[in-house]
């Protein structure tokens, strides 16, 4: 095995695999992680060049696995006649579906809510977030970019909250739950976008409008600088 970032996924995936029967006892602890490590029969030394936090980095390699398994179903479908709503739907349904066992899940979400790793799971939420838009063709390059990603990152934790506690057949609470979401947030971008119409609201908009402007997403190319200008220095 070499070390290589390719030979480190292989590790991790080994590793992974084998943590999935300790987990759900274990939570994704250093216990799990070595018993990951005993059963894959991976050397402890690249184990945990793999993976230095150990059983956090499982954690996280599992949940970007869910994203992998998502996109890889909403590539295989034919999006074109579908409305958006429905598509976002579509994709956290996905996301949920990927995951095989919910208990892995719950130990995650409460290694996550630690003050120590809480930024860890914000990443992963807003990751999943984004790899749906992307799968999705969005191509926004302005506000636009983040303010689609922050509501569906609330969107999708909030349903994988209530899916956790659904026992209903299909989990078919949930998928109403996420209607009803998604539903609340294309009401809030209608209310918005008559706000921006209406000339007595637009001064309340101003200043959002005006920060919200300075914003550009990661791959969105920097904007001149010009006199005067508001946009921070990118040099």
């Amino acid at each position: 095995m070499t070390d290589t970032p390719t030979g480190m996924d292989h590790v991790k995936e080994q590793l992974l695999d084998a943590a999935m029967l300790h987990v759900p006892f274990d939570g994704w602890s250093e216990a799990a992680f070595r018993a990951a490590v005993a059963d894959s029969g991976v050397e402890l030394q690249l184990a945990r060049a793999a993976c230095p936090r150990g059983g956090v980095d499982l954690a996280v390699a599992y949940h970007r696995r869910g994203d992998d398994e998502m996109a890889r179903r909403l590539n295989a479908v034919d999006l074109a006649e579908m409305r958006i709503r429905d598509k976002v739907a579509l994709a956290i349904r996905y996301r949920i579906e990927a995951v095989d066992d919910k208990e892995v899940v719950r130990r995650g979400a409460t290694l996550f809510a630690l003050p120590q790793y809480a930024s860890d799971g914000s990443r992963l939420v807003w990751g999943t977030a984004d790899r749906i838009w992307m799968a999705l063709g969005d191509s926004s390059d302005d506000v636009n970019w983040y303010t689609k990603r922050a509501s569906l990152s609330a969107v999708y934790g909030a349903t994988v909250l209530y899916w956790l506690g659904d026992e209903t057949p299909g989990h078919q609470a949930t998928w109403e739950f996420l209607d009803r979401r998604i539903e609340n947030v294309m009401q809030f971008e209608k209310a918005k976008a008559q706000a921006r119409k209406n000339w007595l609201l637009k001064p309340l908009l101003f200043g959002p409008n005006l920060i919200a402007s300075q914003i550009r997403p990661p791959h969105a190319r920097p904007r001149l600088r010009m006199p005067g200008s508001l946009t921070p220095r990118t040099e």
